[in-house]
């Protein structure tokens, strides 16, 4: 609807009070005919041209000093298309008026936006190369429902507030804009004047591309095309695969010696790629690279959840880097953070000038952990914004999984909260029952529209069902990490093998509830931080004694039910603990024949092993795959077990936790013949002392421990066998 040509709604304009800035500018019909209205800061003269036979129609007037103009047109009375010649002090050049233009946003994005429906916000919100008519330009639409005004900034409008507010549509509170004078690469914000009146300047939370710190704009960028998931993908993600997972911090696997800068996205593709794919990894899972303001948060504080970090190069600069890994058939999860957001001013926090994205009361809305904000999981905006980010992720990079960081923080209201720092649910409960069906809706989301990507749960309780469907009552995850068992396990690999016989269930009781979930076991970054040592460093012993141990635990490891999971550096037994700001210590390989290098073999040889041999990962979470040998033998710290196929194939694993070695050591097997020994931790090939079994062993007749067969074997010190029964 116009309003009057009036001094106060000028002066609301260019204050930036008017939410409705097209019922001043543009084309307006008035009982005196068609009118043009522009403002235009610094312009000396206006004029008007019809775009379709490029005649001047008019010439507008100044009506206030600070660059209001404003004129009649004689004789037209319809609408029609035009554009504004003008004359600056220096310059002159023909613009398209951006408030000649219709609405932007359907009915139909508008209602499932509000309606937490809509499983794709970002092709309707943030910034986005148009065409309207043959106009090419950028429309920019924000939610900010509380806002008085919203106006875009950005380098096409000289960072000036006053020349570009936008639209509010007031069903949804999203405010939007078609602005021809905006270009891809241009750099751009959101001039909010909030709620309490006072302006903030935000980046946009649908950003698909941002600036890296310490400067925080959003840069206007395309939105990928859509990558299909090839089916050898899909079939590297399912739960009969074997899925042994790489985790890497792009910034610290590997640095340019001369100045220990970054490697960029390209170079990582030429070299961590080769390298995990030489290793025998089958995916990659990277620590999150969503944009972050600061480097030591390792990307668990984003504020640029649709924009890759900037720190190793473009977007697709990152796509081509997936696009490497899949060429190598290696398979690409992303750790997410849905579970908390920085503070930081033109990022998410009071985007309105009020709790927007955020619970409102800091007993909801405040990790004190980590002081961080948290998502308000009941508002359906914010919904739309973090479920939508997965299907952004999988079908615009081609990401085959997602890690969900930090998924017990989600769950509880009074998780790292004393009495009286939280709220209860509306039953009186500490769960947090709008985080649980954000992410059941989450995953049920992913899980219909793209089947084949895997979600993982950083699940730290004993929640129930984090791997059932949500329609089962379960969270909807597809595996979680297994945060009981590498704490057991770690903790008996550091006390000192005369102890460990006083600490034997510590290896075998996760096997009471590794069938309640679909676990992976994790080595991860969260194990070799903050004081904790590496993992070779947290082994006993002399130095030849901390590699075997961590080659027997490794052994073991890899032959437990359950996907796998090793942080990088572990697989060469780095000493030093992890540290973000430098590269990995690849040093240590230089020198032929150590034990770094034996443990590098090592890892690579389970990986092949694990790959090439279906009873150790076809049937991980199912009962039948899996069987004790030897469970009770504390006095020795020996344990062996059996895994299986579905075809009833069977590897037989045995451990040897103490120094010492076992000549005729008698383990019972269900299937007569000839056992190769097909992978030792204590070969001299990985640095070990080479005792073994001479390549092969014969059963015997004898029963042992309820089984009809025996072996009788020689079991090397601080070590672990694979054996196969020869065809």
């Amino acid at each position: 609807m116009s309003v009057a040509v009036t001094k106060k709604a000028i002066e609301k304009l260019i204050n930036g009070y008017e939410s409705d800035p097209f019922a001043l500018l543009g084309m307006h019909e008035t009982s005196a005919g068609l009118e043009v209205r522009a403002f235009l800061p610094d312009a000396v003269a206006v004029s008007v041209i019809d775009r379709k036979n490029g005649r001047k129609v008019a010439t507008l007037e100044r009506k206030h000093p600070s660059g209001f103009f404003c004129g009649a047109i004689p004789r037209r009375k319809r609408r029609f298309s035009y554009c504004l010649d003008v004359t600056w002090e220096n310059a002159q050049g023909v613009v398209d008026d951006p408030y000649q233009f219709g609405i932007l946003l359907q009915e139909m994005d508008i209602w499932f936006l509000a309606q937490g429906h809509h499983s794709r916000p970002y092709q309707c919100l943030g910034a986005h190369p148009a065409k309207l008519g043959d106009i090419d330009g950028i429309t920019f639409a924000v939610w900010a429902p509380n806002a008085k005004s919203v106006s875009v900034v950005g380098d096409f409008s000289f960072w000036d507030e006053r020349r570009f507010p936008m639209r509010l549509r007031r069903e949804s509170g999203i405010w939007e804009l078609f602005l021809p004078q905006a270009h891809l690469g241009d750099c751009y914000k959101y001039s909010i004047l909030d709620a309490n009146g006072e302006r903030r300047l935000k980046a946009d939370p649908y950003a698909f591309e941002t600036q890296i710190r310490p400067e925080t704009a959003s840069i206007i960028n395309t939105l990928p095309p859509i990558k299909p998931m090839p089916l050898s993908r899909q079939q590297a993600n399912q739960r009969n695969a074997p899925i042994s997972i790489y985790e890497v911090h792009l910034g610290s696997w590997r640095r340019h010696t001369d100045d220990q800068s970054w490697l960029s996205y390209r170079e990582l593709a030429e070299q961590l790629i080769p390298y995990v794919k030489e290793m025998g990894f089958t995916h990659i899972e990277l620590l999150p690279i969503n944009e972050h303001p600061f480097d030591g948060s390792w990307g668990y504080q984003p504020l640029g959840l649709y924009s890759p970090t900037r720190r190793f190069g473009s977007p697709m600069d990152f796509r081509d880097f997936i696009e490497v890994a899949h060429q190598a058939e290696i398979n690409v999860i992303l750790d997410w953070v849905p579970g908390h957001f920085p503070e930081d001013d033109y990022g998410l926090r009071n985007f309105d000038g009020t709790s927007l994205y955020e619970y409102a009361d800091r007993r909801e809305g405040f990790h004190p952990d980590w002081n961080t904000l948290i998502y308000n999981y009941g508002r359906n905006e914010v919904l739309n914004y973090l479920s939508g980010n997965l299907l952004y992720w999988h079908e615009h990079f081609a990401l085959d999984g997602f890690r969900f960081d930090a998924v017990a923080s989600m769950l509880y209201r009074d998780y790292s909260r004393k009495e009286g720092e939280w709220i209860p649910n509306k039953h009186g409960g500490r769960e947090n029952l709008e985080a649980i069906d954000f992410i059941r809706h989450t995953n049920k989301l992913l899980g219909t529209t793209c089947p084949a990507t895997v979600t993982i749960a950083e699940e730290s309780t004993d929640f129930p069902g984090v791997t059932l469907p949500p329609d089962d009552g379960g969270l909807g995850f597809n595996y979680k990490w297994n945060m009981g068992w590498m704490h057991d396990t770690l903790a008996y690999m550091q006390r000192d093998p005369i102890y460990r016989k006083f600490h034997h269930n510590q290896m075998t009781f996760g096997m009471l509830y590794a069938y309640n979930e679909n676990f992976v076991l994790p080595l991860s970054h969260d194990e070799f931080v903050h004081g904790k040592g590496s993992l070779i460093g947290r082994m006993v012993g002399d130095d030849w004694q901390k590699f075997a141990n961590l080659r027997a635990y490794l052994g073991f490891m890899w032959a437990y039910p359950g996907k796998k999971l090793l942080f990088m550096g572990c697989e060469f037994a780095q000493w030093r603990e992890w540290n973000h700001d430098s590269s990995l210590d690849w040093h240590l390989l230089e020198e032929p024949n150590n034990p770094h290098q034996g443990v590098q073999h090592f890892v690579r040889d389970l990986n092949l092993s694990y790959q090439a041999n279906a009873p150790l990962y076809e049937c991980d979470f199912e009962r039948e795959g899996f069987e004790w040998l030897t469970v009770d033998d504390h006095d020795n710290s020996v344990f062996a077990f059996c895994r299986k196929d579905a075809q009833g194939n069977e590897i037989i694993i045995i451990s040897n936790f103490t120094p010492v070695v076992h000549h005729n050591y008698v383990v019972g097997v269900n299937k007569a013949g000839t056992y190769q020994e097909i992978l030792n931790s204590d070969s001299e090939f990985y640095n070990g002392s080479n005792v073994g079994n001479l390549g092969e062993i014969e059963t015997t007749a004898s029963a042992f421990n309820g089984k009809p067969h025996s072996l009788s074997l020689s079991l090397p010190p601080l070590a672990t066998l694979y054996l196969r029964l020869k065809d």
